[in-house]
Protein backbone atom coordinates (compact mmCIF):
# COMPACT_ATOMS: atom_id res chain seq x y z
CA UNK A 1 0.00 0.00 0.00
CA UNK A 2 1.55 3.29 -0.86
CA UNK A 3 1.80 5.68 2.23
CA UNK A 4 0.11 8.96 1.25
CA UNK A 5 -1.05 11.85 3.21
CA UNK A 6 -4.79 13.12 3.43
CA UNK A 7 -4.11 15.74 1.16
CA UNK A 8 -2.55 13.68 -1.41
CA UNK A 9 -5.14 10.82 -0.87
CA UNK A 10 -7.82 13.25 -1.71
CA UNK A 11 -6.23 14.07 -5.11
CA UNK A 12 -5.29 10.79 -5.94
CA UNK A 13 -8.82 9.48 -6.07
CA UNK A 14 -10.24 12.86 -7.47
CA UNK A 15 -7.94 11.80 -10.34
CA UNK A 16 -9.03 8.55 -9.72
CA UNK A 17 -12.55 10.24 -10.45
CA UNK A 18 -11.62 11.92 -13.64
CA UNK A 19 -11.30 15.55 -11.86
CA UNK A 20 -7.86 16.89 -12.77
CA UNK A 21 -8.74 20.07 -12.05
CA UNK A 22 -8.61 22.07 -8.97
CA UNK A 23 -10.22 25.93 -9.14
CA UNK A 24 -9.04 27.07 -5.68
CA UNK A 25 -7.90 30.12 -3.80
CA UNK A 26 -4.65 29.24 -1.33
CA UNK A 27 -4.42 29.82 2.41
CA UNK A 28 -2.66 28.39 5.63
CA UNK A 29 -5.43 26.27 6.21
CA UNK A 30 -5.30 24.30 2.86
CA UNK A 31 -1.15 24.67 2.42
CA UNK A 32 -0.59 21.00 2.34
CA UNK A 33 -3.41 20.42 -0.40
CA UNK A 34 -1.55 22.87 -2.25
CA UNK A 35 1.34 21.16 -1.56
CA UNK A 36 -0.32 17.75 -2.51
CA UNK A 37 -1.07 19.63 -6.02
CA UNK A 38 2.53 20.83 -6.57
CA UNK A 39 3.86 17.40 -6.36
CA UNK A 40 1.55 16.39 -8.77
CA UNK A 41 1.55 19.20 -11.11
CA UNK A 42 2.12 17.24 -14.79
CA UNK A 43 -1.05 14.89 -13.92
CA UNK A 44 -3.32 17.46 -11.87
CA UNK A 45 -4.04 21.30 -12.62
CA UNK A 46 -4.35 24.25 -10.10
CA UNK A 47 -6.51 27.12 -11.09
CA UNK A 48 -6.37 30.41 -8.91
CA UNK A 49 -8.81 33.16 -9.11
CA UNK A 50 -8.61 36.43 -7.09
CA UNK A 51 -12.34 35.38 -5.00
CA UNK A 52 -13.60 32.72 -3.51
CA UNK A 53 -17.00 33.09 -5.30
CA UNK A 54 -15.02 32.81 -8.68
CA UNK A 55 -13.49 29.31 -7.68
CA UNK A 56 -16.67 28.30 -6.77
CA UNK A 57 -18.31 29.50 -9.91
CA UNK A 58 -15.68 28.26 -11.76
CA UNK A 59 -16.54 24.62 -10.76
CA UNK A 60 -19.96 25.25 -11.47
CA UNK A 61 -19.61 26.27 -15.02
CA UNK A 62 -17.28 23.61 -15.67
CA UNK A 63 -19.58 21.65 -14.43
CA UNK A 64 -22.60 22.77 -16.15
CA UNK A 65 -20.80 22.54 -19.72
CA UNK A 66 -19.26 18.82 -18.76
CA UNK A 67 -22.47 17.39 -16.95
CA UNK A 68 -19.16 15.85 -14.67
CA UNK A 69 -18.15 16.41 -10.98
CA UNK A 70 -15.72 19.65 -10.61
CA UNK A 71 -13.82 20.37 -7.93
CA UNK A 72 -12.94 23.92 -5.80
CA UNK A 73 -11.23 24.46 -2.68
CA UNK A 74 -11.28 27.28 -0.11
CA UNK A 75 -10.33 27.92 3.18
CA UNK A 76 -12.85 27.88 6.12
CA UNK A 77 -14.88 30.27 7.46
CA UNK A 78 -15.11 33.33 5.06
CA UNK A 79 -13.62 30.91 2.40
CA UNK A 80 -16.50 29.02 2.47
CA UNK A 81 -18.79 31.81 2.97
CA UNK A 82 -17.81 33.49 -0.14
CA UNK A 83 -18.28 30.84 -2.35
CA UNK A 84 -21.66 29.61 -0.96
CA UNK A 85 -23.83 31.38 -2.94
CA UNK A 86 -21.95 29.41 -5.35
CA UNK A 87 -22.88 26.44 -3.99
CA UNK A 88 -26.59 27.17 -3.64
CA UNK A 89 -26.60 28.20 -6.85
CA UNK A 90 -25.13 24.46 -7.60
CA UNK A 91 -28.00 22.80 -5.40
CA UNK A 92 -30.86 24.63 -7.29
CA UNK A 93 -29.53 23.50 -11.07
CA UNK A 94 -28.27 19.97 -10.01
CA UNK A 95 -25.48 20.37 -10.35
CA UNK A 96 -21.93 17.80 -9.05
CA UNK A 97 -19.90 20.26 -7.78
CA UNK A 98 -17.61 19.03 -5.24
CA UNK A 99 -16.50 21.94 -2.30
CA UNK A 100 -13.37 20.72 -0.68
CA UNK A 101 -12.95 23.16 2.84
CA UNK A 102 -10.23 23.74 5.02
CA UNK A 103 -11.19 23.72 8.62
CA UNK A 104 -9.61 24.94 11.91
CA UNK A 105 -7.69 22.85 14.23
CA UNK A 106 -9.48 19.56 15.04
CA UNK A 107 -9.46 19.89 18.85
CA UNK A 108 -10.94 23.33 18.44
CA UNK A 109 -13.97 22.64 15.87
CA UNK A 110 -17.10 24.23 17.12
CA UNK A 111 -15.01 25.33 20.52
CA UNK A 112 -15.35 28.69 20.33
CA UNK A 113 -11.25 29.30 21.02
CA UNK A 114 -11.16 32.37 18.21
CA UNK A 115 -9.16 30.48 15.95
CA UNK A 116 -8.61 32.41 12.69
CA UNK A 117 -11.07 31.68 10.57
CA UNK A 118 -12.99 29.76 12.83
CA UNK A 119 -17.07 29.39 11.90
CA UNK A 120 -19.32 26.98 14.38
CA UNK A 121 -21.00 24.00 12.96
CA UNK A 122 -19.68 24.98 9.71
CA UNK A 123 -20.49 20.99 8.58
CA UNK A 124 -24.39 22.31 9.27
CA UNK A 125 -24.38 24.92 7.51
CA UNK A 126 -22.72 23.07 4.33
CA UNK A 127 -25.55 20.60 4.81
CA UNK A 128 -28.39 22.94 3.90
CA UNK A 129 -26.64 24.05 0.55
CA UNK A 130 -25.38 20.69 -0.34
CA UNK A 131 -26.01 16.87 -1.02
CA UNK A 132 -23.74 15.75 1.31
CA UNK A 133 -21.26 17.22 3.64
CA UNK A 134 -18.70 15.02 5.64
CA UNK A 135 -15.26 15.71 7.85
CA UNK A 136 -12.70 14.00 6.63
CA UNK A 137 -10.86 13.12 9.73
CA UNK A 138 -7.82 10.76 9.24
CA UNK A 139 -5.64 9.50 5.63
CA UNK A 140 -7.46 6.11 6.07
CA UNK A 141 -10.96 7.62 5.27
CA UNK A 142 -10.10 10.26 3.25
CA UNK A 143 -9.95 8.18 -0.30
CA UNK A 144 -13.61 6.43 0.76
CA UNK A 145 -15.18 9.77 1.76
CA UNK A 146 -14.11 11.25 -1.73
CA UNK A 147 -15.43 8.61 -3.36
CA UNK A 148 -18.78 8.59 -1.52
CA UNK A 149 -18.85 12.41 -2.19
CA UNK A 150 -18.46 12.23 -5.52
CA UNK A 151 -21.13 9.57 -5.92
CA UNK A 152 -23.45 11.23 -4.22
CA UNK A 153 -23.26 14.08 -6.41
CA UNK A 154 -23.67 12.03 -9.02
CA UNK A 155 -26.36 9.54 -8.48
CA UNK A 156 -29.86 10.05 -8.70
CA UNK A 157 -30.54 13.70 -8.68
CA UNK A 158 -27.08 15.81 -8.87
CA UNK A 159 -26.20 18.05 -6.77
CA UNK A 160 -23.15 19.85 -4.80
CA UNK A 161 -20.98 18.31 -1.88
CA UNK A 162 -18.67 19.32 0.53
CA UNK A 163 -15.82 17.73 2.57
CA UNK A 164 -14.15 19.38 5.36
CA UNK A 165 -10.43 19.02 6.48
CA UNK A 166 -8.26 20.35 8.85
CA UNK A 167 -5.49 22.00 9.33
CA UNK A 168 -3.85 19.33 11.32
CA UNK A 169 -5.15 16.70 9.11
CA UNK A 170 -4.11 17.70 5.67
CA UNK A 171 -0.78 16.39 6.00
CA UNK A 172 -0.84 13.16 8.41
CA UNK A 173 0.14 10.27 6.33
CA UNK A 174 -0.45 6.70 6.36
CA UNK A 175 -0.38 3.71 4.37
CA UNK A 176 -3.37 3.39 2.63
CA UNK A 177 -5.58 2.00 -0.31
CA UNK A 178 -7.65 4.16 -2.72
CA UNK A 179 -11.28 3.78 -3.44
CA UNK A 180 -12.27 3.21 -6.90
CA UNK A 181 -15.28 5.26 -8.60
CA UNK A 182 -18.47 3.90 -6.89
CA UNK A 183 -20.81 2.86 -9.63
CA UNK A 184 -23.81 4.91 -10.52
CA UNK A 185 -27.23 2.82 -11.50
CA UNK A 186 -29.31 4.50 -13.98
CA UNK A 187 -32.71 3.22 -13.51
CA UNK A 188 -35.75 2.94 -15.66
CA UNK A 189 -38.89 3.98 -13.85
CA UNK A 190 -41.53 1.26 -13.02
CA UNK A 191 -42.94 -0.79 -15.90
CA UNK A 192 -46.19 -0.24 -14.08
CA UNK A 193 -46.40 3.43 -14.59
CA UNK A 194 -44.77 3.58 -17.55
CA UNK A 195 -48.04 1.72 -18.97
CA UNK A 196 -49.64 4.26 -17.27
CA UNK A 197 -48.08 7.06 -19.05
CA UNK A 198 -48.50 5.40 -22.23
CA UNK A 199 -52.51 5.10 -21.63
CA UNK A 200 -52.98 8.93 -21.15
CA UNK A 201 -50.15 9.43 -24.44
CA UNK A 202 -52.48 6.99 -26.33
CA UNK A 203 -55.43 9.28 -25.02
CA UNK A 204 -54.54 12.75 -25.92
CA UNK A 205 -54.62 14.22 -29.12
CA UNK A 206 -52.73 17.84 -28.06
CA UNK A 207 -49.81 16.40 -25.70
CA UNK A 208 -46.87 18.83 -24.82
CA UNK A 209 -43.65 17.62 -23.58
CA UNK A 210 -41.78 20.51 -20.98
CA UNK A 211 -38.10 20.26 -20.43
CA UNK A 212 -36.18 21.20 -17.35
CA UNK A 213 -32.46 20.86 -16.90
CA UNK A 214 -32.76 16.91 -15.98
CA UNK A 215 -33.80 16.21 -19.47
CA UNK A 216 -30.30 17.88 -20.59
CA UNK A 217 -28.72 14.44 -21.53
CA UNK A 218 -31.93 12.20 -23.06
CA UNK A 219 -31.97 14.96 -25.78
CA UNK A 220 -32.31 12.17 -28.44
CA UNK A 221 -34.82 10.01 -26.63
CA UNK A 222 -36.78 13.18 -25.87
CA UNK A 223 -36.40 14.06 -29.69
CA UNK A 224 -37.43 10.39 -31.14
CA UNK A 225 -40.90 10.66 -28.40
CA UNK A 226 -41.81 14.17 -29.48
CA UNK A 227 -41.57 13.33 -32.73
CA UNK A 228 -43.89 10.08 -32.70
CA UNK A 229 -46.21 12.19 -30.57
CA UNK A 230 -46.23 15.10 -33.06
CA UNK A 231 -45.86 16.55 -29.30
CA UNK A 232 -44.15 20.64 -28.63
CA UNK A 233 -41.14 20.56 -26.56
CA UNK A 234 -41.40 23.60 -24.40
CA UNK A 235 -37.84 24.58 -22.24
CA UNK A 236 -36.85 27.54 -20.19
CA UNK A 237 -33.37 28.42 -18.46
CA UNK A 238 -31.73 25.09 -17.42
CA UNK A 239 -33.55 22.96 -20.49
CA UNK A 240 -32.95 24.86 -23.39
CA UNK A 241 -30.73 23.29 -26.01
CA UNK A 242 -32.30 19.78 -24.73
CA UNK A 243 -33.78 19.52 -28.49
CA UNK A 244 -32.09 21.87 -30.69
CA UNK A 245 -34.34 25.57 -30.25
CA UNK A 246 -34.61 25.58 -34.29
CA UNK A 247 -36.10 21.98 -34.52
CA UNK A 248 -40.11 22.22 -35.65
CA UNK A 249 -41.29 21.01 -32.54
CA UNK A 250 -39.06 23.06 -30.26
CA UNK A 251 -41.10 25.86 -28.30
CA UNK A 252 -40.27 28.72 -26.13
CA UNK A 253 -41.48 29.45 -22.26
CA UNK A 254 -44.27 31.72 -24.44
CA UNK A 255 -45.31 29.74 -26.88
CA UNK A 256 -45.40 26.78 -23.98
CA UNK A 257 -47.65 28.84 -22.23
CA UNK A 258 -50.12 29.46 -25.61
CA UNK A 259 -50.08 25.98 -26.12
CA UNK A 260 -50.75 24.71 -22.01
CA UNK A 261 -54.50 26.32 -22.51
CA UNK A 262 -55.12 23.38 -24.98
CA UNK A 263 -53.20 20.64 -24.23
CA UNK A 264 -54.68 17.41 -23.61
CA UNK A 265 -51.92 15.62 -21.45
CA UNK A 266 -48.55 16.94 -19.95
CA UNK A 267 -45.03 14.83 -20.03
CA UNK A 268 -43.24 16.53 -17.82
CA UNK A 269 -39.19 15.95 -17.76
CA UNK A 270 -36.65 16.98 -15.18
CA UNK A 271 -38.29 19.76 -14.22
CA UNK A 272 -39.99 21.26 -10.83
CA UNK A 273 -42.84 22.43 -13.22
CA UNK A 274 -43.10 25.70 -11.28
CA UNK A 275 -44.14 28.28 -13.41
CA UNK A 276 -46.96 25.82 -15.65
CA UNK A 277 -48.50 24.49 -12.09
CA UNK A 278 -48.18 27.46 -9.59
CA UNK A 279 -49.40 30.16 -12.32
CA UNK A 280 -50.28 28.62 -15.60
CA UNK A 281 -52.71 26.83 -13.75
CA UNK A 282 -54.23 22.96 -13.93
CA UNK A 283 -57.69 21.50 -14.15
CA UNK A 284 -59.12 18.25 -14.11
CA UNK A 285 -59.14 17.75 -18.24
CA UNK A 286 -55.41 18.59 -17.68
CA UNK A 287 -53.47 14.99 -16.87
CA UNK A 288 -49.49 15.28 -15.90
CA UNK A 289 -47.09 13.09 -16.33
CA UNK A 290 -44.04 13.68 -14.17
CA UNK A 291 -40.78 11.83 -15.09
CA UNK A 292 -37.97 12.38 -12.77
CA UNK A 293 -35.07 11.12 -10.67
CA UNK A 294 -35.55 12.77 -7.61
CA UNK A 295 -38.96 11.07 -5.83
CA UNK A 296 -39.31 14.45 -3.48
CA UNK A 297 -39.68 16.24 -7.27
CA UNK A 298 -42.46 13.87 -8.11
CA UNK A 299 -45.19 14.69 -6.21
CA UNK A 300 -43.89 18.84 -5.73
CA UNK A 301 -46.85 21.11 -6.07
CA UNK A 302 -49.39 18.68 -6.90
CA UNK A 303 -49.33 14.92 -7.27
CA UNK A 304 -49.53 13.74 -11.01
CA UNK A 305 -51.63 11.54 -12.73
CA UNK A 306 -48.81 9.43 -12.89
CA UNK A 307 -45.28 9.73 -11.70
CA UNK A 308 -42.17 7.94 -13.57
CA UNK A 309 -39.38 8.01 -11.14
CA UNK A 310 -36.24 7.09 -12.96
CA UNK A 311 -33.59 8.41 -15.05
CA UNK A 312 -34.63 10.25 -18.08
CA UNK A 313 -33.00 9.16 -21.00
CA UNK A 314 -33.68 5.23 -20.18
CA UNK A 315 -37.45 5.90 -19.47
CA UNK A 316 -38.08 7.74 -22.40
CA UNK A 317 -36.82 4.70 -24.61
CA UNK A 318 -38.51 2.47 -22.27
CA UNK A 319 -41.89 4.66 -23.13
CA UNK A 320 -40.87 5.10 -26.53
CA UNK A 321 -41.12 1.32 -26.70
CA UNK A 322 -44.15 1.15 -25.35
CA UNK A 323 -45.88 3.83 -27.44
CA UNK A 324 -44.14 1.03 -30.48
CA UNK A 325 -45.89 -1.68 -29.21
CA UNK A 326 -49.59 -0.21 -29.37
CA UNK A 327 -49.05 1.19 -32.69
CA UNK A 328 -50.98 4.48 -32.35
CA UNK A 329 -50.88 7.44 -34.54
CA UNK A 330 -51.08 11.22 -33.83
CA UNK A 331 -51.50 14.07 -35.36
CA UNK A 332 -49.85 17.72 -35.37
CA UNK A 333 -50.85 19.79 -32.95
CA UNK A 334 -53.36 22.22 -34.48
CA UNK A 335 -52.33 24.98 -32.65
CA UNK A 336 -48.25 24.98 -32.57
CA UNK A 337 -48.76 27.29 -35.88
CA UNK A 338 -50.33 30.00 -34.29
CA UNK A 339 -48.74 29.86 -30.85
CA UNK A 340 -45.25 30.44 -33.21
CA UNK A 341 -46.73 33.39 -35.37
CA UNK A 342 -48.10 34.99 -32.35
CA UNK A 343 -44.66 34.92 -30.62
CA UNK A 344 -42.23 35.53 -33.57
CA UNK A 345 -44.77 39.00 -33.63
CA UNK A 346 -44.03 39.78 -30.08
CA UNK A 347 -40.61 39.22 -30.80
CA UNK A 348 -40.05 41.63 -33.49
CA UNK A 349 -41.16 44.52 -31.45
CA UNK A 350 -38.49 43.20 -28.85
CA UNK A 351 -35.76 46.02 -30.53
CA UNK A 352 -32.95 46.48 -29.78
CA UNK A 353 -32.66 43.05 -27.73
CA UNK A 354 -33.72 40.77 -30.40
CA UNK A 355 -31.00 42.05 -32.80
CA UNK A 356 -28.65 41.79 -30.46
CA UNK A 357 -29.31 38.67 -29.61
CA UNK A 358 -28.91 37.46 -33.41
CA UNK A 359 -25.60 39.74 -33.76
CA UNK A 360 -24.09 37.36 -31.26
CA UNK A 361 -25.47 34.57 -32.41
CA UNK A 362 -24.04 34.79 -35.17
CA UNK A 363 -20.59 35.37 -34.72
CA UNK A 364 -20.89 32.85 -31.63
CA UNK A 365 -19.61 29.17 -33.35
CA UNK A 366 -22.13 26.56 -33.51
CA UNK A 367 -20.35 24.87 -30.93
CA UNK A 368 -20.05 28.05 -29.00
CA UNK A 369 -21.16 28.30 -25.27
CA UNK A 370 -23.74 31.25 -24.42
CA UNK A 371 -23.29 32.20 -20.42
CA UNK A 372 -26.03 34.51 -19.58
CA UNK A 373 -25.85 36.88 -16.71
CA UNK A 374 -28.69 38.51 -14.91
CA UNK A 375 -29.98 41.41 -16.93
CA UNK A 376 -31.88 42.36 -19.49
CA UNK A 377 -30.55 40.77 -22.76
CA UNK A 378 -30.18 37.34 -20.62
CA UNK A 379 -33.79 37.38 -19.58
CA UNK A 380 -34.38 38.14 -23.66
CA UNK A 381 -32.16 35.18 -24.42
CA UNK A 382 -33.80 32.65 -21.98
CA UNK A 383 -37.05 33.05 -24.61
CA UNK A 384 -35.27 33.64 -28.07
CA UNK A 385 -31.40 32.88 -28.10
CA UNK A 386 -30.82 30.01 -30.54
CA UNK A 387 -29.50 26.76 -28.84
CA UNK A 388 -28.73 24.22 -30.90
CA UNK A 389 -27.78 21.43 -28.50
CA UNK A 390 -27.45 20.69 -24.78
CA UNK A 391 -25.24 22.46 -22.30
CA UNK A 392 -24.28 25.54 -24.67
CA UNK A 393 -26.21 27.47 -22.95
CA UNK A 394 -25.78 28.49 -19.20
CA UNK A 395 -28.28 30.02 -17.07
CA UNK A 396 -28.46 30.41 -13.58
CA UNK A 397 -31.85 28.57 -12.94
CA UNK A 398 -34.41 29.56 -10.00
CA UNK A 399 -31.85 31.40 -7.81
CA UNK A 400 -31.14 33.91 -10.99
CA UNK A 401 -28.03 34.57 -8.74
CA UNK A 402 -26.50 38.53 -10.00
CA UNK A 403 -23.17 38.16 -10.66
CA UNK A 404 -22.31 34.71 -11.26
CA UNK A 405 -21.94 34.81 -15.17
CA UNK A 406 -17.88 35.22 -15.26
CA UNK A 407 -16.75 33.34 -13.06
CA UNK A 408 -18.84 30.60 -14.73
CA UNK A 409 -17.81 31.41 -18.12
CA UNK A 410 -14.30 31.05 -16.87
CA UNK A 411 -15.20 28.03 -15.27
CA UNK A 412 -16.87 26.53 -19.13
CA UNK A 413 -14.27 27.76 -21.33
CA UNK A 414 -11.18 25.70 -18.72
CA UNK A 415 -13.38 22.72 -18.97
CA UNK A 416 -13.96 23.13 -22.79
CA UNK A 417 -10.70 24.94 -24.28
CA UNK A 418 -11.47 24.25 -27.61
CA UNK A 419 -14.92 26.02 -27.77
CA UNK A 420 -15.64 29.93 -27.73
CA UNK A 421 -17.24 31.02 -24.74
CA UNK A 422 -19.60 34.14 -24.56
CA UNK A 423 -20.72 36.13 -21.44
CA UNK A 424 -24.21 38.72 -21.62
CA UNK A 425 -24.04 40.44 -18.62
CA UNK A 426 -24.72 44.19 -17.26
CA UNK A 427 -23.08 46.24 -15.91
CA UNK A 428 -24.30 45.79 -12.54
CA UNK A 429 -23.64 42.06 -12.34
CA UNK A 430 -20.35 42.04 -14.21
CA UNK A 431 -18.77 44.05 -11.61
CA UNK A 432 -19.22 41.37 -8.88
CA UNK A 433 -16.52 39.56 -10.51
CA UNK A 434 -14.51 42.04 -12.53
CA UNK A 435 -11.39 41.66 -10.92
CA UNK A 436 -11.32 38.30 -12.47
CA UNK A 437 -10.44 39.84 -15.62
CA UNK A 438 -6.74 39.31 -14.19
CA UNK A 439 -7.78 35.41 -13.54
CA UNK A 440 -8.68 34.99 -17.41
CA UNK A 441 -5.61 36.91 -18.59
CA UNK A 442 -3.42 34.90 -16.08
CA UNK A 443 -4.46 31.53 -17.11
CA UNK A 444 -4.91 32.44 -20.27
CA UNK A 445 -8.87 31.34 -20.36
CA UNK A 446 -10.20 33.14 -23.81
CA UNK A 447 -13.76 34.26 -22.59
CA UNK A 448 -15.60 37.24 -24.38
CA UNK A 449 -17.44 39.11 -21.91
CA UNK A 450 -19.85 41.54 -23.37
CA UNK A 451 -20.87 43.96 -20.99
CA UNK A 452 -23.99 46.09 -21.62
CA UNK A 453 -24.02 49.26 -19.68
CA UNK A 454 -27.09 51.22 -19.05
CA UNK A 455 -25.50 52.69 -15.92
CA UNK A 456 -27.62 51.11 -13.68
CA UNK A 457 -29.61 47.62 -12.01
CA UNK A 458 -31.51 48.12 -15.19
CA UNK A 459 -34.37 45.96 -13.73
CA UNK A 460 -34.66 47.38 -10.19
CA UNK A 461 -34.79 50.88 -12.00
CA UNK A 462 -37.75 49.84 -14.05
CA UNK A 463 -39.40 48.37 -11.50
CA UNK A 464 -39.47 51.30 -9.93
CA UNK A 465 -39.91 53.27 -12.28
CA UNK A 466 -43.71 51.64 -13.74
CA UNK A 467 -44.40 50.41 -9.98
CA UNK A 468 -43.45 52.92 -7.54
CA UNK A 469 -43.76 56.22 -8.57
CA UNK A 470 -40.59 56.47 -10.20
CA UNK A 471 -39.10 56.88 -6.80
CA UNK A 472 -36.16 55.72 -7.68
CA UNK A 473 -33.46 54.93 -4.96
CA UNK A 474 -29.80 52.62 -4.85
CA UNK A 475 -30.31 51.73 -8.46
CA UNK A 476 -28.41 53.83 -10.60
CA UNK A 477 -24.38 53.01 -10.86
CA UNK A 478 -21.38 54.53 -11.45
CA UNK A 479 -19.31 52.84 -13.53
CA UNK A 480 -15.43 52.91 -15.24
CA UNK A 481 -14.36 53.24 -18.95
CA UNK A 482 -14.88 49.25 -18.87
CA UNK A 483 -12.16 49.36 -22.52
CA UNK A 484 -9.74 51.17 -20.30
CA UNK A 485 -10.55 48.75 -17.64
CA UNK A 486 -9.60 45.81 -19.30
CA UNK A 487 -6.46 47.17 -21.30
CA UNK A 488 -5.14 47.86 -17.92
CA UNK A 489 -5.12 44.06 -17.32
CA UNK A 490 -3.66 43.19 -20.98
CA UNK A 491 -7.17 42.38 -22.16
CA UNK A 492 -7.78 43.33 -25.66
CA UNK A 493 -10.59 45.58 -25.64
CA UNK A 494 -13.74 46.65 -27.85
CA UNK A 495 -16.76 49.52 -27.89
CA UNK A 496 -19.67 48.67 -30.04
CA UNK A 497 -22.63 50.98 -30.70
CA UNK A 498 -24.69 48.66 -32.71
CA UNK A 499 -26.07 45.39 -33.22
CA UNK A 500 -23.86 45.29 -36.67
CA UNK A 501 -21.29 46.77 -34.74
CA UNK A 502 -21.25 44.04 -32.07
CA UNK A 503 -21.18 41.05 -34.43
CA UNK A 504 -18.19 42.40 -36.52
CA UNK A 505 -16.41 43.13 -33.35
CA UNK A 506 -17.23 39.75 -31.67
CA UNK A 507 -16.21 37.84 -35.03
CA UNK A 508 -12.78 39.73 -33.92
CA UNK A 509 -12.06 38.90 -30.61
CA UNK A 510 -12.93 35.39 -31.27
CA UNK A 511 -10.23 35.36 -33.80
CA UNK A 512 -7.98 36.66 -30.91
CA UNK A 513 -8.36 33.44 -29.08
CA UNK A 514 -7.48 35.40 -25.83
CA UNK A 515 -9.36 37.09 -22.91
CA UNK A 516 -11.09 40.00 -24.72
CA UNK A 517 -14.12 42.52 -23.15
CA UNK A 518 -16.73 44.02 -25.68
CA UNK A 519 -18.19 47.42 -23.77
CA UNK A 520 -21.61 47.60 -25.24
CA UNK A 521 -23.20 51.12 -24.34
CA UNK A 522 -27.48 51.05 -24.37
CA UNK A 523 -30.20 53.10 -23.25
CA UNK A 524 -33.29 51.68 -21.20
CA UNK A 525 -34.25 48.48 -22.40
CA UNK A 526 -38.08 47.06 -23.08
CA UNK A 527 -39.07 44.65 -20.59
CA UNK A 528 -39.23 41.14 -21.69
CA UNK A 529 -41.13 40.18 -18.54
CA UNK A 530 -44.85 40.53 -20.32
CA UNK A 531 -43.35 37.20 -22.06
CA UNK A 532 -42.24 35.91 -18.77
CA UNK A 533 -44.71 36.49 -16.25
CA UNK A 534 -47.68 34.83 -18.13
CA UNK A 535 -51.10 34.91 -16.86
CA UNK A 536 -53.61 31.81 -15.49
CA UNK A 537 -55.01 30.49 -18.20
CA UNK A 538 -56.46 27.03 -16.42
CA UNK A 539 -58.37 26.08 -13.37
CA UNK A 540 -61.51 27.78 -12.50
CA UNK A 541 -60.14 31.38 -13.99
CA UNK A 542 -59.64 30.06 -17.37
CA UNK A 543 -60.87 27.02 -18.34
CA UNK A 544 -59.67 25.45 -21.41
CA UNK A 545 -62.12 25.20 -25.08
CA UNK A 546 -63.59 21.88 -25.38
CA UNK A 547 -61.80 19.42 -28.01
Amino acid sequence: MPRLTTAEAVLETLLGHGIDTLFALPGVHNDHLFDAAHKARDRFKVIHPRHEQTAAYMALGAALVTGKPQAFAVVPGPGILNASAALLLAYGMGAPVVALVGQIPSFAIDQGHGHLHEIHDQIGLLSHITKHAERIRSPQEASEKVALAIKNATSGRQGPVALECAIDTWGHAAELNLSAPIGVTQPCADPQTIKAAADILCAAKRPLIVCGGGALDAGPAVQQLAERLHAPVSSFRRGRGTIPTDHPLAVSFTEGHALWKTADAILAIGTRLYWQQGNWGVDEHLPIIRLDIDPDEINRLRKPAVGLLGDAAATLRALAEELSARNHTWQPNPHLPAAKETFAERLSRHEPPMAYLRAIRSALPPNGIYVEDVTQIGFASRLAFPVPGPRSYLSPGYQDTLGWGYGAALGAQAAAPGRKVVLVTGDGGFMFQAAELATAMHHGLPVVAVVFDDGAFGNVRRIQQQHFGNRLIASDLTNPDFVKFAESFGMAAFRATTPDALEDTLRQAFALNKPALVHVPVGAMPSPWDMILLPRIRGPEGRPPLP
